[in-house]
């Protein structure tokens, strides 16, 4: 029996959280999982901006919640876990996507400031997808995890001086594979978005330094991202759409990572 397409990716029923989701990239996909029926915890470090993506989602009619909690600290990652389970009752969906960056030449770049790269960028996947995966999803034999790597994951860079960030998002790439080979027996699947130049808080000196123009013709589509580009694929891993799809990387960049090294 085939099952129509709309249930497919339909969400209702589900719980989703989202790490790093009071604006950017994670907002965006709370939007797309919330509009196709998910309740959605918000968890990052400000409170204020949490209120104010909650109160964008809510006017939506999504049902969000939220934490104020650090992702780099391990202590604050049991912290959500235990309460989401507590206030939601399960997890169904895990979007990794709190992250950072650190401009600096490889010779001159501060350990301190690789450490918290690192730390937030993939340590912190690593322990919020192990507390959900233990608490929640290996027990109902069920759950979907989708990272947000990079395609600076993916290669190289001449222009973009940020050796920890990529060598963080190669990790993601790596962990998202191996951990899907692991927890495929317990039903769930685990795959990673990289995302090529968004507009974001992160990215604001890029693109003001190198330009949009000039970052868009290094695309084949001639653009950069916008706020709508990342939700269907988005909801593509996180329903049963893509419930065969797993420990796959999946670039949203205009066709960046297809035909140059970047």
């Amino acid at each position: 029996m085939s099952t129509p397409v709309q249930q497919l990716f339909d969400l209702s029923g589900k719980v989703a959280l989202v790490t790093g989701g009071s604006r950017g990239l994670g907002l965006q996909i709370a939007e797309a999982l919330g509009e196709a029926g998910a309740k959605i915890m918000l968890t990052s470090r400000k409170a204020g901006d949490l209120e104010e993506a909650a109160a964008h989602l809510q006017a939506k009619g999504i049902d969000t919640r939220w934490i104020a909690a650090d992702a780099s600290q391990p202590e604050d990652i049991q912290r959500v876990a235990s309460e989401t389970l507590q206030r939601m009752g399960h997890v169904d969906v895990l979007v990794n996507n709190a992250g950072a960056t650190w401009g600096a030449t490889a010779e001159d770049h501060p350990l301190e400031a690789w450490d918290k790269v690192m730390d937030l960028n993939v340590r912190s996947i690593f322990l919020m997808s192990q507390a959900i995966g233990k608490a929640s999803m290996i027990p109902r034999k069920q759950g979907r995890i989708i990272n947000i790597a990079s395609i600076a994951g993916l290669s190289g860079s001449i222009a973009l001086k940020a050796l920890a960030y990529h060598t963080s998002k190669g990790a993601v790439v790596n962990f998202t594979r191996a951990l899907a080979g692991e927890w495929g027996a317990y039903g769930i699947t685990v795959n990673a978005l990289a995302p090529g130049m968004f507009p974001s808080k992160m990215t604001k000196g890029t693109l003001q330094a190198v330009g949009v123009d000039a970052l868009a013709k290094g695309a084949p589509l001639g653009r950069i991202g916008d706020d709508d580009d990342l939700k269907g694929a988005a909801l593509l891993f996180a329903s049963a759409a893509g419930k065969h799809i797993t420990g796959q990387i999946l670039a949203v960049d205009g066709g960046v990572s297809a035909v140059h090294s970047h």
